[in-house]
């Protein structure tokens, strides 16, 4: 398994807001680690909560590095763990500095061990599975026009252009929308990568143009930076931040 992650500022953007790790051997008691965070907030605040995020959630993990006793099937309540600290971190920094109210991250999290992949899960960033033949979602976005196609108000067509399809409804380090998800998805046999990626991405480039990019031709490092640079091409309107793992059989 090899995997590569980068993130850019993006066309349009000062700053880049988004934070990724990439971890490709143990890591605390997990295998491997990857993570990608897309900040919000004015000023330097949203850089602030993904890196932050990043950070403290990385700090409580390595804290269990000696645990042998964390099996796989512990590994979704220390991920979501970690993940609630993180939240709680960035509330604290966000009480302490005015010029900090009101910051939030999405975050996505994820494992990776025995064909499952191991999730913590809040906002729009999203973890696909991809194959020859498709991608699959393997988390479900935190947005209002989400909650509307699951009611079944709206289509996926009608939700791709809707115009709130970007608002958030629950974001890592904000009080009271803070509620993290946790899941275990098995890896489907044809799968040959996983792909953990901000909105910058996804909003930027379709499903049907990144399957192409993360099954061509190059070593995932290339393929993983092909994919930024295409959706800085198609517009490039926010950070974009992708890490690719290649899981082929």
């Amino acid at each position: 398994m090899y995997a590569a992650g980068f993130t850019d500022v993006g066309v349009t953007r000062s700053q880049n807001q988004d934070a990724i790790f990439v971890c490709n051997k143990p890591y605390g008691p997990f295998p491997n680690l990857f993570i990608v965070a897309d900040g919000m907030g004015g000023h330097n605040a949203g850089d602030v909560a993904s890196t932050t995020a990043v950070e403290e959630f990385c700090g409580y993990i390595r804290n269990y590095a000696a645990a042998d006793f964390i099996r796989p099937e512990n590994y979704l309540d220390l991920l979501v763990s970690a993940a609630q600290h993180a939240g709680a971190e960035i509330i604290k920094k966000a009480l302490a500095d005015e010029a900090m109210a009101g910051m939030g991250t999405t975050f996505t999290a994820c494992v990776i061990k025995n064909e499952k992949v191991f999730l913590a899960h809040i906002g729009d960033s999203r973890a696909y599975a991809v194959s020859h033949t498709g991608m699959t979602r393997l988390t479900t976005d935190h947005t209002f026009v989400e909650q509307l196609m699951q009611a079944g108000r709206v289509s996926r067509e009608e939700a791709d252009s809707h115009p709130k399809r970007h608002v958030l409804t629950r974001v890592l380090g904000v009080p009271d929308v803070n509620e993290i998800d946790g899941l275990i998805r098995e890896i489907p046999a044809d799968t040959t990568a996983v792909l953990l990626c901000s909105d910058g991405l996804s909003n930027m480039l379709d499903e049907e143009s990144m399957m192409k990019i993360i099954n061509g031709l190059g070593y995932v490092e290339h393929r993983t930076k092909y994919l930024i640079d295409e959706a800085n091409r198609n517009g490039g309107k926010d950070n974009v931040s992708a890490v690719l793992i290649d899981v082929g059989r």
